[in-house]
Formats: C-alpha cells, structure tokens, sequence
C-alpha cells in the first residue's frame, strides 16, 4: 500500500493541508500526519526525516509558514521526494513562505504548490506513488476526467442561462 507523510510547522495549519489529507484517503494513500517544527523541534524534524524510508514512507508533504523552512530541512535529509506547501501567513501575505519553499540550493530539491495549495500537493504526491502503483494511475485519469466532465456540465449550464436571456429580449 502507497504511504505518505503530512507534516506541518504547526496544528494551526491543519486547516490548510486537510485538502492534501483528503485527496490522498480518497486515492486509499495510507496517511500520516504529524505537526513537526524545523525551528521548535529541530531534532524531531531530524528524526522524522532520517527515518522516513525505514517507516515506508514514499513521499513526504511538509507545510509551513513564514519563515518556512520544514520542506527544506526535511528535503536535506531524506533521499524521498518532498512537495511543500507555502502557508498564507499574516505578515506578508504567503509571499515569505512560498519564497522559503521554493528558494532551495542546488542539491536540495521541494517541489513547491501555490500558496495554500494542499489539493494539489496532495495530487503531486498521489502522481508521484502512481510510479510505483498502477492503480493510482487509473484513479488519476477517473479523477481527471471528472474534472473535465463537471467543466462541460458548467458549460452547458451557462449556455442555458445565456440563451434564455437572449430570448427574453
């Protein structure tokens, strides 16, 4: 079974990376979630990341703001792959985070999601373990297609509106 890791630099920022929680259960991703700090708890953070491969994990998402360092330190030690999630913070607005995600040196990599964008971290990771697990795959193309399809359905539903003002004139 596909495993991950959640972890956020606070339980505040649960709310935010709850999409990611739910986008990998309905893919049947087996889930941790943790609240990690990579300048509270740096030895945890340490741990959690030397030890992620021996716990199963395949892929790991690491939410944080401000300051937000948790992707990176995660990413230094670990040889999994790493998606950050840059949390809208209240000072600059998201834009200190998403830098502190996105700005890594060379040999570091996280691959980074829109401020507050934990559906599509959670996607990210569910493509990711679709490597390794076909079936994750198939649900993306399901997955996909629903999307295209509720796109058409809104369409069709707007072009019923215009019509009907068009013919009320």
């Amino acid at each position: 079974m596909p495993k991950a890791a959640i972890i956020m630099g606070s339980k505040s920022d649960f709310d935010v990376v709850k999409p990611a929680y739910d986008i990998l259960k309905k893919f049947g991703v087996d889930t941790s979630v943790r609240v990690i700090s990579a300048h509270r708890t740096p030895l945890q953070a340490a741990e959690f990341a030397e030890s992620a491969v021996k716990n199963g994990f395949e892929v790991i998402i690491a939410a944080a703001g401000k300051a937000a360092h948790l992707g990176g330190v995660i990413a230094s030690l670990t040889p999994l792959p790493v998606i950050g999630i840059p949390v809208k913070s209240s000072t600059l607005d998201g834009l200190d985070s998403l830098l502190s995600t996105v700005q890594m040196p060379s040999g570091v990599p996280v691959a980074c999601v829109a401020v507050n964008g934990s559906e599509n971290a959670g996607l990210l990771a569910v493509q990711i373990l679709s490597l390794k697990y076909p079936a994750l795959t198939d649900g993306l193309i399901k997955y996909k297609k629903s999307l295209a399809d509720k796109i058409a359905d809104d369409d069709k539903k707007l072009q019923a509106i215009l019509a009907s003002e068009d013919t009320g004139r």
